[in-house]
Formats: structure tokens, sequence, C-alpha cells
């Protein structure tokens, strides 16, 4: 009897490395491929069962000699399912290949090792902006390597403190749930982090004084931290009004809008951390005598295309606004009232101006101190560029997402493992204020001393979907109201474990939390981004956003075109067999899929877009996260192009009275060169995306009003 002849150990890679030999991944692939065909999990399973035996045996009998490659034993399947009697199984399986093959064949196009099995765009944005690259600007880390790095940078802090954790360990930690794409740092982190510029924060305030010297001082230390990478917000308030006295030339001052001019120039030739243009948010008072000028300043789409703008308006103002009353305009000089106007015609001019081009939004300044854990020190006056971080002067931030996604397990929240990823968190982000290189003494002094972090969340929309949950409903406010409970308390945990293992932070004398018997670590903790650039590495949807559009086309690669689709919605349409090029070609061609009959009703209902949510659906869900929020919350409120300005002032009231910090609005249509559009019309077949929804390389369905520092 002759022996009987064994499997290979190991299979060679594509890029020829060994790895064992794992007959189950044969068998997951051969399932696959036989569900896409007969869409029953139990008669995919048989056909797997049915073929396996013979693609071993044909593996026994060819690869006693050698190791077998990854193409012969695709090879092997593909015949063996040709010889069962499974062609259209086979072709399946052929094809799939040949998509494996492009994609391949484009990363190796991109120059990166894709180490991690990473979406194509993932692999763009992290090739752009993420990996280190040489003198050459080749890419010379892979994705794997640039979160060995930053996990090694990080967890460096470890070794300032007694941890019942070692810094190897930590560092293990802290790899394994950014290579899991569990959670994410803000992106100077991901790019800074273990490298000679060691910059790791996005968001800082700088103040801006009533002086030549003042404002020029504020100019320099802003591109010091564009150049590493962070964004900047600014208070212009306290510059005098055009027109006003000059003391010291007995001339006229030009006003908050002409420095603001300046930002902006200097912003536009400074790239930012070396790899994008930098984002700024500026900030100017509803009492301001040059309210009306900066209302209306990117009325013209070429000024300010560097900032984003918001209003602080106060209580006052907004009860001024109801009443229909006279507000009064304070100079910042003299402290006296300049003139007196009605205030709702001032706010109509905002609103007019929101609808118009998106800008400004506003910032709830009352509201923005009435939480401040930090009154001792004076109101807060400014936030960062996307509104989510409020800050002192000097003041810096990391943020960090938890992409939501990862923690839903057969419709279920898997909240253990959820918790142990944000308590993880806390710590990494405590730490990266450790190791943080500060680009001036003052802000290192001011962050130090408040220890502010944000940790907040992506992949909220996904998160809905696995759950079965539509974004547009009740129950999805409810869940996030929740969810975000659940982080806030997680967080205050991790943040007092860390008080106690490492000390208050310096000014906890001076908040609010000796009264409330809290020992914190950080002064603010919990903060919700628009997580730009960082969720599309992740592969899911922006913040808490609504997905924007479930197949699209995206320009990359200088005018290159990449058509995607919702990874979650695809596999729903397989299930249904419902997944034909030309069945998703014309659901790209729609923002919606609301009013596709052949859609199941149970799809419809659970995948809704941006261009579905009712503007106070959107709202609903942001107070809900801002309820459990001590930062604050970034989200954009989407209008469809024929919404009205009556619409975005009944959105800007009803923010205050829901208790949000902020708020922005975006109306399709209203920025010229927007990142996401419709074109339709006559084309070429080679031109046939042209018709599709069309988003920029780097969105991710947030940002819509400029650059995001995440």
């Amino acid at each position: 009897m002759g022996k009987k002849l064994s499997l290979p150990s190991k299979i060679k890679k594509r890029d020829g490395q060994l790895v064992p030999f794992d007959q189950s991944k044969i068998s997951q692939a051969v399932k696959a491929a036989a569900l896409e065909v007969v869409r029953q999990e139990e008669e995919a399973q048989r056909v797997s069962t049915d073929v396996l035996p013979v693609i071993l045996e044909r593996i026994r009998q060819e690869f006693q000699e050698r190791v077998p490659s990854v193409e012969e034993i695709q090879d092997i399947v593909e015949s063996a399912l040709m010889e069962k009697g499974y062609g259209f199984i086979a072709k399946k399986y052929i094809l799939y290949r040949q998509k494996r093959e492009e994609l391949r064949r484009i990363k190796t196009v991109y120059g990166i090792k894709d180490d991690l099995k990473l979406p194509l765009n993932s692999l763009y944005v992290l090739r752009q902006r993420y990996l280190l690259k040489d003198d050459r600007q080749r890419v010379i880390e892979t994705p794997r390597e640039m979160f060995q790095r930053v996990a090694r940078a990080v967890s460096q802090a470890e070794l300032e403190f007694k941890s019942k954790y070692s810094p190897a360990e930590v560092e293990e930690k802290f790899f394994q749930m950014m290579a899991d794409l569990e959670f994410l740092p803000n992106s100077p982190t991901l790019m800074n982090a273990g490298t000679t510029l060691g910059q790791l924060s996005a968001c800082f305030v700088l103040p801006v004084e009533d002086s030549m010297e003042g404002i020029f001082e504020a100019l320099k230390n802003m591109a010091r931290i564009h150049q590493t990478g962070g964004g900047c917000g600014f208070d212009f308030s306290h510059l005098r009004p055009a027109g006003d006295l000059v003391a010291t030339t007995k001339g006229k001052a030009s006003g908050p809008i002409s420095f603001m001019s300046i930002f902006n120039a200097a912003t536009q030739v400074i790239v930012q951390g070396g790899r994008r243009r930098g984002a700024n948010m500026g900030i100017l008072r509803c009492d301001h005598p040059d309210i009306i000028d900066f209302i209306e300043a990117k009325l013209d789409p070429a000024a300010f295309t560097n900032f984003n703008l918001s209003v602080a308006v106060t209580d006052e103002f907004l009860e001024k606004v109801k009443r229909d009353e006279t507000f009064d305009l304070i100079s910042p000089r003299t402290g006296e009232k300049v003139r007196s106007l009605r205030a709702r015609s001032l706010f109509e001019l905002i609103c007019y101006a929101a609808w118009k081009s998106g800008d400004p939004g506003l910032i709830f300044l009352d509201e923005i101190n009435r939480h401040n854990p930090l009154p001792e020190l004076g109101p807060i006056e400014a936030t960062n560029p996307c509104g989510e971080i409020p800050l002192y002067p000097y003041e810096s931030c990391n943020l960090g997402s938890i992409n939501l996604a990862k923690f839903v397990r057969n419709g279920e929240v898997d909240w253990l493992r959820l918790k142990d990823t944000i308590t993880w968190a806390v710590r990494f982000l405590d730490d990266v204020i450790e190791v943080n290189r500060y680009p001036l003494p003052e802000i290192e002094k001011m962050t130090k001393a408040n220890r502010k972090i944000g940790l907040g969340v992506m992949g909220f929309a996904d998160f809905l979907i696995k759950l079965g949950l539509p974004y547009n409903h009740p129950q999805a406010v409810a869940t996030a109201s929740r969810l975000m409970r659940v982080i806030q308390q997680i967080s205050r945990q991790a943040s007092a474990e860390l008080a106690e293992e490492r000390g208050v932070f310096p000014n906890y004398e001076r908040s609010i939390y000796p009264r409330q018997g809290l020992k914190l670590r950080q002064a603010t903790l919990n903060t919700v981004a628009p997580t730009g650039s960082i969720s599309l590495i992740a592969g899911c949807s922006s913040g808490i956003e609504p997905v924007f559009a479930l197949s699209y086309v995206r320009r990359i690669l200088s005018g290159a075109q990449l058509f995607e689709i919702h990874p979650l919605f695809e596999e729903e349409l397989k299930k249904r067999g419902m997944d034909s090029r030309d069945f998703i070609a014309y659901i790209g061609r729609l923002g919606s899929i609301q009013h596709v009959k052949e859609i199941p009703e149970e799809l419809r209902r659970i995948f809704v877009t941006a261009f579905d949510v009712q503007p106070e659906e959107h709202l609903k869900i942001q107070a809900a996260f801002q309820q459990y929020t001590d930062n604050s919350v970034s989200k954009t409120i989407n209008l469809p192009e024929e919404a009205t300005v009556e619409d975005v002032k009944e959105i800007y009231l009803k923010a205050a009275e829901y208790h949000c910090k902020g708020i922005t609005v975006y109306r399709y249509g209203s920025k010229k060169g927007q990142v996401l559009s419709f074109t339709s019309g006559e084309t070429e077949e080679e031109d046939w995306w042209r018709e599709f929804l069309t988003v920029d390389s780097e969105f991710s369905g947030g940002c819509f009003r400029g650059e995001c520092s995440l």
C-alpha cells in the first residue's frame, strides 16, 4: 500500500513570502464564488464541500516536491469547479481573480505594498499624505509599518510613568487597534509620529491682538503650525473696525476683514505638513462693527478660500432676533456703541450668505461657555477649523476617532470590545500629549496645563446600517444618545484611572471637577470631528454624517475615474442577485434609491443617503451626540439645491434650541468646484462616468465647507 500524499505546509504569496498553507481559505473562496451564483448559504456550502476534496487531491499530487504559488492553487480551483460541473461558479471565480489582479496592478502603480489588504482609495490617501517617502518622493513604508511607527513613538510616553503595562504591551495594543482600523488618531499623528517633525496635534487656536505686532505675530505662528500639519482657529473680534482711529499714525484702521485676507494669502502658499493646504477658522462676534462685511466675505467664491467662517452669536442676540429688536454694535477698542441695527435683519443676512455660499456658520458662544470646564481661565472665544474643539488662545488638542462600524456583530453592538477600545484610545491620546513636539513654547505650556483630548467616532452611518436602523428614524436618535453616553462614561473612567496613575491635569483646581468629585487626567475628553481623510483610510462613513451616496465615481490619479459602491449595499444586492453592472451604474446616476422600485423596501428603508435626510433629522442626531460631548460636534446639515433662505433660518434657530454649540449648512450647488456633484447629458462611451454622482479623491462625506485638519 502506497504512502498517503500530504498537503504542502507552505504556500508562496505573490510577493514571494512563504506563509502556512490553509485549506480553509480555499473552502471560503469557493463558497464565496458559489454564493454569488446560487444566493443561498447552505447551497454554497454544499458546493464548497463537494469540490474541496478534488482540489486538495490535485494539490497533493502536484506539489510534493515544491511549494505551490497562490496563482497555481487558484488555477486548480478553477479546473476543479469546471470538472464537477459548476461552470457558472467557475466563471464568477475567474472574474473575481481578474478584478483582484486589476486592483493589484493599480496598487503597484501607486508604489505601495498593501500589507493590510486595504481598499484602493485608502491606499491612495495613504500614499498622498501619510506614508513616509524618500528625497525622490518614493514611498518607503507600508501601511503596517506606518501604524508600527506611530504605535512605537506614542507608547514611549509610558516610560515617563509607573504603569501596570510595559511599553511593549502598550505599543502592541496601540498598533493592533490602528491596524484593525478600529481607532485612528488625527492626521498629524499618523504623518509625524516617529519623525523628526514630531508635531502630532490637529487643532490650534491663536490669539490675534489689536496691534500690528500682534497681528503679524499670529500670522507667523500660523505659518509654523500649518507647516507641521495643524489647523488654526482665530477670533478676529479684538481688532478695531475699519475706519477706526490708529493712535500712532492718526490714520484709519483697515479692519479685521483686510487682515484676514493676508492670513488667507499666506495660507495659500504654505503647504500644510508638506502634504496639503492649511485649514483655518475665522470668527467674528455678532456685535463687532464690521460684522456685515464679515458675513458677506465669502459671497465672492474666490475670496477666503482657505477659511471656514463662523459668526459668534450670543443669547442676547438670538433673543433680539426672536423679538425683532435692535442690537448694538460695540467697538472692541473703546467698548462703546458704534451704532444699532435690527437684529433680525442681521440674522437674515447671515442666513442668506450661508444659503448662497455655505458660510458663515454659527458658534453659540454662551452655550460653549456654559459647559466650559475651566471658567476661571475666562471665556472661550474661538474653535479649531471645523468647529469641534473650543479652545483658549495658544491651546492645542489632539483628536482620535473610533470606527463604530467595527463594533457590530450579527446585528448587535459589541459593547465590551467597544469599551475596551475607548479605554485604550484615551490612554493613546494622553500619551500623545507627552511625546508631542509643540510648535511654540506657549502652546506646550497651555496644552499641558489643560491636557484636552478629543476622542470621537466615525462610521456612525455604517453602524446604523449594520444594526438595521435608518439614519432618519427616531430610534437612530435614541441610539446616538445611548452610544455617546456610554463613550462619555467610559472615557471619564479611563481618565480617572490615568489620574490615579499619573496625576490630574495641572489646572484641575481651577476647573469644575473638584466640586463634582471627579479627578480627571484631562480637562475635556470627547468630541465629534468630521474625520475627513482618516475615515477614508478606515473605509467607513465620515464622522456622524449619513452615507452621502451608495454608488459614485471618485476622481483620482490626475483625472482617472474609480467607480465605487458602498460595500454593505453591494453585499445586500449580491444576496438578492441584483448586482449587475448595469443596475449599479443606474443607481450611480441617482443621489437616492428611495424611488427605485426594483430595490426591496427593506433596503430602501435602511440605505438612506444625505439626500434623503430632512434638516431637522440631521439636527436631532447632532444634538443627541452633543448632549454627551464635552467639546463640540462637527456636523453638516445637508440641504437640497431648492432649499430656501427660510429653511436655513429655521435650522439655525433650532440648533440653538437643541443646545448645539455650533451649526453648519451646505446647500447642494452652493459652492463652485464643490467636491460632490452630479453632471448629466449626452456622453461618449468612454465618458460614461460623467453622468454619475462624482466626488474628489479625498472626499469622504464630511468637510463640505473647506479643508479639514483630520
